[in-house]
C-alpha cells in the first residue's frame, strides 16, 4: 500500500510526479502484520513505479522477518516483478484482486487488504505526515515509524474487554 503526499519546500531531487494520479510529492509504500503494525516503509519519489516500492519493501521485510515470512499480499498496482522478487526471497507475493461485482461503488475494502489501509488511515491523522516537510527520503520513513509507536503505545496502556467482560461473567 502506498500514498503520495505533496511537499512543502522539499528539494526537487527526491519528489516526483505520479503520472497516475496526477498527484506530486512521494510515494510512501508500508508494510504491516496481521495486526497492523509497521514492519517496513520505503519512502521514493512519487515517479517511481510501483514495482520499485514493492521490491524494496519485500527487501527490507524479508531482511526483518527472515525465514518466519511466508506469504505477502499486495494490490493491483504490483506486477510480474514483485512476484518473480518475492519468489527468489522465497515468499508468496499473491495478488488481492477486486471484486468485478464492485466497481463503480467507489471506495469499497478489500478483503486481506483492510489492515493496511486501517494503518494507513490512523497514520494520515499525524499533522507531520499529512504533508511532507522532511528534506530526506530516509528521514520521512522515520516519521512514519515515529507516528506508529503511537498505536502501539494506545495498545500496549489500554485494556480490552474480553469475552466475559461483554456477557457479564467478569467479577
Amino acid at each position: 500500500m502506498f500514498t503520495c503526499t505533496p511537499t512543502a519546500g522539499v528539494p526537487k531531487e527526491t519528489t516526483g510526479l505520479d503520472v497516475n494520479k496526477r498527484t506530486p510529492g512521494r510515494k510512501r509504500g508500508l508494510a504491516v502484520d496481521v495486526m497492523g503494525l509497521v514492519i517496513g516503509v520505503v519512502v521514493l519519489a512519487a515517479s517511481a513505479h510501483d514495482n520499485e516500492v514493492g521490491i524494496a519493501l519485500l527487501d527490507q521485510v524479508s531482511e526483518r522477518c527472515g525465514t518466519r515470512l511466508e506469504k505477502v499480499l499486495v494490490d493491483q498496482g504490483f506486477k510480474d516483478a514483485v512476484i518473480v522478487h518475492g519468489a527468489v526471497k522465497d515468499i508468496i507475493v499473491e495478488v488481492v484482486r477486486r471484486n468485478p461485482d464492485d466497481k463503480g461503488k467507489g471506495f469499497v475494502p478489500q478483503p486481506k487488504r483492510w489492515v493496511v489501509e486501517q494503518v494507513n488511515g490512523a497514520l494520515m491523522l499525524h499533522r507531520r505526515l499529512a504533508r511532507d516537510y522532511d528534506h530526506g527520503p530516509d528521514n520521512a520513513a522515520s516519521r512514519v515509524y515515529w507516528a506508529s509507536t503511537a498505536g502501539m503505545l494506545r495498545r500496549l496502556t489500554t485494556s480490552t474487554p474480553t469475552w466475559c467482560d461483554e456477557v457479564g461473567l467478569a467479577a
